[in-house]
């Protein structure tokens, strides 16, 4: 199995926590639209992910440029749930 497969497999599992959560509690109330953005930005980030490890060599510069599309990827998350910009 390929890196970029076990980042979308993580990517999916990490959508399955959301679906888990509506079983059990009222909420959490996602749509159909919601798990598809959520999918997307996650697909988004492992495409990133496996760029950023393909082509940089210094394992600091990986880790940086890492952190950065984690940050990147968070502040769309937070704009999108909650509008804070």
């Amino acid at each position: 199995m390929s890196r970029f497969q076990i980042l979308l497999l993580s990517a999916l599992s990490l959508l399955l926590i959301p679906l888990i959560a509506m079983a059990f509690s009222e909420e959490v109330n996602w749509t159909v639209l919601d798990f598809g953005v959520m999918g997307g930005l996650l697909t988004v980030l492992a495409l990133v992910t496996e760029f950023i490890i393909r082509k940089t060599t210094s394992s600091s510069r990986r880790i940086g440029l890492i952190a950065l599309a984690c940050v990147g990827f968070l502040v769309v998350w937070i704009e999108l749930a909650v509008g804070i910009f």
